[in-house]
């Protein structure tokens, strides 16, 4: 009797950890989980701000939601570095096939540069804003420190820099998603499948 040695079958989780390289075909486990990830954290952000406005002010939920868009915006902070650490470590990002026209690809560099510019610095805004306010900084159970002295003027400003660059961050998430749908669904390229999960 021939008993051959079989590999054990590996885990989801042994895989993704033995997969969060990028390889020439897509993006690493951990690239990809990052971006859904982040994805997510954004349109509970957006939603908690949104939504707060259907209750009265003063009210428990109200204020929750607040809370809320604090504790989940900072979250983006921490996880937009930890995003950009793992972009440098995952290796050489996947080629698009067939490869765009070179203006296309510069400006994708752009749109992906703005998007962290905006990630970093909504959250930073938001903590700014608080600290000048002389509200708490809540981070899920802890306080954070104030990173200026309260001063009523300079809250507002930041509030309203901090609201309009919001807007913007509407459009920014809307033409990357737009894009990539649109060189999957156009263009027939692998942009999109490239981040896919599984």
């Amino acid at each position: 009797m021939i008993v051959q040695n079989r590999p054990l079958p590996t885990s989801r989780l042994q895989e993704i950890v033995m997969n969060w390289k990028n390889t020439t075909d897509r993006y690493g486990s951990l690239s990809i989980g990052m971006h859904w990830l982040m994805l997510l954290l954004l349109v509970a952000v957006y939603a908690c701000i949104e939504l707060r406005g259907f209750y009265p002010r003063g009210s428990d939920l109200r204020e929750g939601l607040k809370t809320w868009h604090f504790m989940l915006g900072l979250g983006v902070f921490v996880l937009v570095f930890a995003r950009l650490a793992i972009r440098f470590a995952a290796g050489a990002t996947p080629p698009i096939r067939p490869a765009p026209p070179v203006w296309q690809e510069r400006l994708a560099g752009l749109m992906h540069l703005a998007l962290y510019a905006f990630l970093i610095a909504m959250p930073l805004l938001g903590w700014l804003t608080l600290s000048a306010a002389g509200k708490p900084i809540p981070f899920f159970g802890l306080q954070l420190p104030a990173l200026v002295g309260a001063d009523k003027a300079l809250a507002d400003s930041l509030k309203e820099i901090h609201e309009t660059i919001g807007t913007v961050g509407y459009y920014l998430v809307g033409l990357h998603a737009a894009a990539a749908l649109l060189h999957h669904y156009g263009m027939r390229d692998n942009t999109l499948r490239r981040m896919l999960p599984g």
